[in-house]
């Protein structure tokens, strides 16, 4: 049996091999990992093909390219295609959220770190199904507790929050009025309008950077 690491693709091969790798991988993958994964293949071997690959992807104007992050590759999709990406993964959060869950994340969002209990009063209503939706579909996540009496969860966007939004980090969110077209919703953007104390982009961040236990690293 072969043990892992021990598995040479041939030369034939390593282009597709390499492709399908840093595919998988999902994240940078360093070019010398790839080497010792790929039973000890030729760095120079992985960089000749990558850059192959990079100039077949320009060649036939695929809608990818090969990015070289952090010393390492991983498939990208091109910027210029970007905002068809960014406006898919909108439409799937629209119809994969109730009209109450689009309402708590976009005040989650916009008043992070936020409790429970703010969160209501804010809506109204009692938001405990649509924050647990919301924590279930991975974009909200716990920040760590308030330091008040009863000690209540503070809850924050996560990362996948800002890929599904198109968004580098949560000084990139949008006017509310903007948030409010991309979420096809008047309710939670009334509400926040309404609030006195309803951060820009680069004020929101700045808040959820400064929660008061350290940060879990989202799953």
């Amino acid at each position: 049996m072969t043990d892992k690491g021990d598995l040479k693709p041939p030369d034939d091969l390593l282009k597709a091999v390499l492709e399908a790798v840093v595919f998988a991988a999902g994240e940078p993958v360093p070019v010398k990992e790839l080497a010792s994964a790929l039973g000890g293949v030729e760095e120079s071997l992985l960089e000749e093909a990558a850059a192959v690959l990079a100039e077949e992807y320009r060649g036939r104007g695929a809608g990818l390219q090969v990015e070289r992050v952090a010393g390492g590759l991983r498939l990208a999709t091109r910027t210029d295609v970007g905002p068809w990406v960014r406006q898919f993964f909108r439409q799937r959060n629209r119809t994969r959220l109730s009209s109450a869950g689009l309402e708590t994340l976009a005040i989650v969002a916009y008043r992070q770190p936020i409790t429970a209990p703010e969160i209501q009063a804010i809506r109204g209503v009692d938001s405990t199904a649509s924050l647990k939706s919301l924590l279930e579909k991975k974009l909200v996540r716990v920040l760590g507790k308030k330091k008040v009496v009863g000690s209540p969860l503070l809850y924050g966007t996560s990362r996948h929050f800002l890929v599904h939004f198109g968004l580098n980090s949560l000084a990139d969110l949008p006017p509310i009025d903007e948030f409010n077209e991309i979420l096809g919703m008047d309710a939670a953007m009334s509400a926040l309008s309404a609030s006195d104390s309803t951060l820009s982009g680069e004020e929101t961040e700045e808040r959820a950077s400064e929660a008061l236990f350290d940060l879990p690293e989202d799953e």
